[in-house]
């Protein structure tokens, strides 16, 4: 990430923040890379690779009507990895001036020249390097004026607190902005670049009754402001949220179908590709190891990488290693068909990198017909987990035991409110378990799915 040179206020604050519409200069960042690479060479570096990052954004918080915090960030940082054989080395700078970088690329190379070789480090091969990457259109700048940005923000707040009278106090309504440009380059030739934006607003608000208080919230983020729900919107949706959750009782442990909310199965999906990456593979580390090939999901579910989707919140054109991406099905008929690698981790297991360097990109589960409504009722009794509390997963074993908050279903319908509870299971049986996807897709992050209603999993409570 960027170094951010930050500038905070609480309360006003409005004189510190500077509106800055130039996006960085594209061309100079390249050639400050090219300078990098060079001056690796001139030092006897075999191979090097360096990554430039610029960015900008704003973060505006309200909380109870009144501007709580304006936050303006800038930051820029250079990384600079050489290599001599196999011994590697890093540094970094905020400074891209000659004598700096100079200076960064020589403290890289003393420490190569003392690092353990590694036969398995270096550059991504050549042959995979992307060749004339498509635009994305990943930027969409927001050129937002302050007190804009700040009704926004107070209009989200606004529309949750009128909601209910039992919406008693707010942990408030975010509206944040955030553009960067990232330039990459390696001793291959290979030297490119983008911009991309991202923006978001969110409220989180707290809710009293006679029971006691419950919190939720509800949040909306894309790369283009005109694709974000309203404000009114998110926060009605927090509101409502929050009210469900109030009368919360416990239950028995029981064994019973759960539904994962979309956002929440976000998560699970998650499990599935940490188990699968390199850094875990390669150590033996992941209760998949070795299930290349293997049926580890439901027969009918489909996941799919689509690096190139315009605008995706996680597509990209090439990697943090300069790998071309493409599509490609991670799971296809349940069974495992691909790992999530960059070319350290290749190496390491006989392979090639699957072009993940850096992470995994618009990873899609398919989506069945089903609505959410239509899953409640498929269920009949069970549980939707509407939030999972703590990691409690064990990769090694594919043991899952965490908290979890959420709404209990009878006679297909939402019954009650139910907290202080824990599922647990075994990640290999839950997914092998997966009954639904449903048409509801959550695509805020990397992972892109629907709600998820699983086959029986161990509810513990009273």
């Amino acid at each position: 990430m960027p170094n951010e040179n930050r500038m905070v206020s609480k309360g006003d604050g409005r004189a510190l923040l500077v509106e800055d519409d130039e996006s960085p200069d594209m061309d100079a960042l390249s050639e400050t890379a090219a300078m990098a690479l060079e001056v690796a060479k001139e030092l006897g570096a075999s191979a090097a690779e360096t990554s430039i990052r610029c960015g900008d954004g704003l973060h505006i918080q309200v909380r109870m009507g009144e501007v709580e915090t304006i936050e303006h960030t800038q930051g820029n940082d250079l990384g600079i990895t050489v290599y001599f054989g196999h011994s590697t080395g890093s540094a970094g700078s905020t400074d891209f001036g000659p004598k700096a970088l100079r200076e960064t690329v020589e403290a890289a190379c003393r420490i190569a020249r003392h690092t353990t070789a590694d036969e398995y480090s270096g550059l991504a091969d050549a042959d995979l390097m992307a060749v004339d990457p498509p635009d994305l259109d990943l930027m969409h700048p927001w050129p937002i004026e302050m007190e804009e940005a700040i009704e926004i923000a107070l209009q989200a707040e606004d529309a949750a607190r009128q909601c209910d009278e039992r919406i008693t106090n707010s942990e408030g309504a975010v509206i944040s902005r955030h553009r960067s440009t990232i330039v990459y380059g390696n001793s291959h030739g290979f030297l490119e670049g983008f911009s991309r934006s991202s923006h978001g607003i969110g409220c989180t608000v707290i809710a009293q009754n006679d029971s006691g208080m419950q919190r939720d919230h509800w949040y909306s983020s894309a790369r283009n402001p005109k694709w974000l729900e309203d404000p009114s919107i998110i926060g009605r949706t927090a509101a409502q949220r929050t009210l469900r959750r109030l009368d919360a009782r416990k239950i028995s442990t029981r064994n019973a179908p759960v539904l994962f909310e979309a956002q929440v199965a976000r998560r699970l999906i998650g499990q599935l590709v940490e188990a699968v990456s390199g850094s875990n593979l390669h150590r033996n580390a992941s209760f998949l190891s070795g299930a290349l090939d293997k049926q580890v999901m439901a027969s009918h579910l489909h996941l799919y990488e689509r690096p190139h989707l315009p605008g995706g919140n996680a597509s990209a054109a090439f990697d943090n290693e300069g790998v071309a991406t493409d599509d490609r099905d991670l799971v296809r008929n349940g069974v495992l068909c691909g790992y999530v690698l960059d070319s350290y981790s290749a190496r390491k297991l006989g392979t090639v990198t699957t072009g993940n360097a850096g992470g995994i990109h618009n990873l899609t589960v398919e989506a069945g017909t089903k609505s959410f409504d239509d899953l409640v009722a498929e269920m009949g009794e069970g549980l939707i987990v509407t939030e999972m509390i703590g990691h409690g997963a064990n990769i090694v074993t594919g043991d899952l035991s965490v908290g979890a908050v959420g709404l209990w279903v009878e006679n297909q319908a939402i019954a009650f409110p139910v907290e202080e509870i824990t599922i647990a299971g075994n990640l290999s049986d839950i997914f092998l378990g997966i009954c639904e996807i449903g048409n509801d897709i959550d695509s805020k992050g990397a992972i892109r799915t629907g709600s998820i209603l699983t086959d029986r999993i161990t509810i513990a409570g009273n």
